[in-house]
């Protein structure tokens, strides 16, 4: 890619649209940092930073992290090494808000988003691939009842624990997290359409298909890698 500026891509999609398994294939393609917000988040509370513990303020009251705090955080992660050629950034933003903040943080860095492949997945299929998920009590080894089933149903193929869905794996769970998202997301997509940096990959192919897609995708628009 262009060796004068770094690379800065946010990727969009459904949960279960394969954004995480896309995202390590990206990285090893072009050496951008993985940005999970979920992560991100993760990794704060769990070392209690100072940010860590602001946003778990607003976590014990039920409310939700402010903009500027999740913002901060990014900031911060962005000048880590390994950001070095760029990052794809992934679970944010979820607004037109923190996309719009976003754009004024990379600005600040001199920098640019140059790409905003978006993963689309009909909710038929989201749905299919979310709910059929098991989990083993023993081990946490993950299951799939039409992707990955288990060789004895309802039995651990690695430990011989018993496997179970979590209330979270439900499909009427899922429905609903799959419509909150999609409803959430709507203005972001029309937002980046607008701006002529979304470009729509077809997620319901082969994962070898869906990341050629995307590697067309973003070469387009950011230039070739050198």
């Amino acid at each position: 890619m262009q060796k004068d500026r770094r690379i800065f891509i946010v990727l969009l999609g459904a949960p279960g649209a394969g954004k995480g398994t896309q995202a390590e294939l990206l990285e090893e393609d072009y050496g951008l940092a993985h940005i999970s917000s979920g992560d991100l988040f993760r990794e704060h509370l769990k070392k209690g930073t100072p940010l860590g513990k602001l946003a778990q303020t607003y976590m014990d009251r039920g409310e939700l992290v402010p903009d500027d705090v999740t913002i901060a955080m990014v900031r911060e992660r962005l000048q880590e090494p390994d950001c070095q050629a760029g990052a794809i950034l992934d679970g944010f933003p979820r607004t037109v808000a923190q996309a719009e903040a976003l754009d004024a943080l990379l600005a600040e860095l001199g920098e640019r988003l140059c790409s905003v492949p978006y993963v689309k997945v009909s909710e038929e299929v989201l749905l299919e691939r979310l709910s059929g998920r098991w989990t083993c009590r023993q081990c946490g080894a993950v299951y799939h009842v039409l992707h990955h089933p288990p060789k004895v149903a309802g039995v651990c193929d690695v430990c011989g624990g018993e496997l179970y869905q979590r209330p979270d794996d439900t499909p009427e769970t899922q429905k609903r997290r799959i419509s909150v998202y999609l409803e959430q997301t709507a203005p972001l997509i029309a937002h980046y359409q607008a701006r002529g940096l979304l470009v729509e990959v077809d997620g319901e192919r082969p994962i070898e298909e869906v990341h050629a897609a995307l590697r067309k995708a973003i070469e387009d628009s950011c230039g070739r890698p050198s």
